[in-house]
């Protein structure tokens, strides 16, 4: 029997509060993100974090190539409140966890050799028990971002991060080593776990394999799990690319920008994602054009201030970077400023994200994604072979360019394209933060091979 849905009533009053929530969420993950780097890196060598951008990068991979989309089909779904559906859902999603942690002891071995790292092999099977652990986390967690109500969702996350904080803090003083970077990890992830079953208002989870839900899960989630397989390439091809062509202490470094530098896709990601999915399901533009106007408007305000975000980066990437660091992250200041002015065309791009998978069109998602993942990765390749780390952190917002035309007409068989917005504010993002790079041109040329 399908749960009762809380009423739709107080929609744009629960968007509010779910908007103050996440960013509540995003501030606080990043300050104590912040915390943990100035802390770490005086305890480590940048080599660690180098080690584990590379274990991040295959982790994500096989979350990624293994993802049905079990949380966005509970988020957008029809059937998202009935128990035979998310209890299906968890039974695929402890599958998943098994599966995942074997193909990390599979891979571990052969990423161990390609690196040239022996120690690869005995961090990705450790660092794996992550997935097999969040298996089992409840629905309830996807069910709360369903209704826009995340507060007790926000609460725990923060909590999760803070006890991860503490005990990686405590063990990089005993142990010196990486080593320090994954046990925090491992217990935030279980803490997680267990206060989503005990803490998370909804239902009890069980095993249960409902055939009409699984048949359900399959349709919506084939072509997620087509579109998470090159969202993989967006969004981790960079250091699976630099990890080959560079050092690791040098790759420690473009870590610690890259933390600074996509700040603002980082905050898009976690707000846009858990705000305007569920508008887009509740109050889609292809439905009125009332419904476009406050969808855009909404939209237009998020994005403006993203892009904006990106200003302040530009012009004082390289002062925050002299301030927070030693010399041996110096470099990651220009590098900051150059991801400030590759990020306006991405953020453009991924506030539309949840616009197709709201009405359905899961293929024309993958279309673009797999097309942009397509495109980012070859000028990575030839942008790290001519011109070196420059050419990988500008290869991102060409290859949105290249697709925007193609997004655009996809979305206005919607009612939901806004070319003329998009357009307005990349000039005036273009000329701002375009100053800002001729101002550190000096410190940009050093990133050039």
């Amino acid at each position: 029997m399908v749960q009762n849905p809380q009423p739709e009533t107080g929609l744009k009053k629960r968007a509010m509060r779910g908007t103050v929530f996440s960013l509540a969420e995003f501030g606080a993950a990043n300050l104590l993100r912040l915390v943990s780097n100035l802390i770490l890196t005086r305890l480590l060598f940048p080599e660690a974090f180098g080690l584990m951008a590379i274990v991040q990068v295959f982790m994500s991979g096989l979350q990624m190539f293994s993802d049905v989309g079990i949380r966005t089909s509970i988020t957008l779904s029809k059937s998202g409140d009935d128990p035979d559906y998310l209890n299906t859902a968890w039974t695929v999603q402890i599958l998943r966890g098994a599966i995942l942690w074997l193909a990390a002891f599979a891979i571990s071995g052969p990423v161990a050799d390609f690196y040239d790292e022996p120690l690869l092999a005995q961090l990705l099977p450790v660092v794996a028990l992550n997935a097999l652990f969040a298996g089992f986390m409840s629905t309830n967690m996807a069910t709360a971002n369903r209704h826009l109500r995340l507060g007790r969702q926000t609460a725990l996350n923060i909590g999760s991060q803070v006890l991860a904080l503490a005990l990686n803090i405590v063990l990089a003083f005993w142990l010196r080593s990486v080593w320090a970077l994954i046990w925090g990890g491992l217990a935030s992830t279980l803490f997680m776990v267990v206060a989503s079953h005990t803490l998370m208002p909804g239902i009890r989870n069980r095993l249960r394999w409902h055939r009409a839900s699984l048949g359900e899960l399959i349709r919506f989630g084939k072509w997620i799990f087509l579109s998470t397989i090159a969202g993989f390439a967006m969004n981790q091809a960079d250091r699976a690319i630099l990890g080959k062509f560079i050092t690791l202490d040098q790759l420690g470094v473009y870590t610690i920008a890259f933390f600074f530098g996509n700040l603002p896709i980082l905050l898009s990601r976690a707000t846009l994602g858990k705000i305007l999915g569920p508008l887009y399901r509740m109050r889609h533009p292809s439905k009125s054009e009332a419904n476009r106007r406050n969808v855009l408007k909404a939209r237009r305000l998020a994005v403006g201030g993203l892009v904006a975000m990106t200003v302040p980066l530009a012009y004082g990437g390289g002062l925050l970077i002299e301030l927070l660091y030693d010399p041996r992250y110096v470099l990651a200041g220009p590098m900051v400023v150059l991801f400030a002015f590759a990020l306006p065309p991405q953020l453009v791009s991924v506030a539309y994200g949840g616009i197709l998978l709201a009405v359905g069109d899961s293929r024309r998602q993958f279309y673009l994604t797999a097309l942009t993942a397509g495109l980012q990765v070859a000028l990575m390749l030839v942008g790290v072979m001519t011109v070196g780390i420059a050419g990988v952190i500008l290869a991102p917002a060409l290859a949105a360019m290249l697709i925007y035309p193609l997004r655009s007409r996809y979305l206005n068989l919607y009612n939901a394209d806004d070319p003329v917005s998009d357009m307005m504010l990349l000039a005036v993002s273009l000329v701002l933060n375009g100053y800002a790079c001729w101002l550190h041109k000096d410190g940009l040329l050093q990133l050039l091979s």
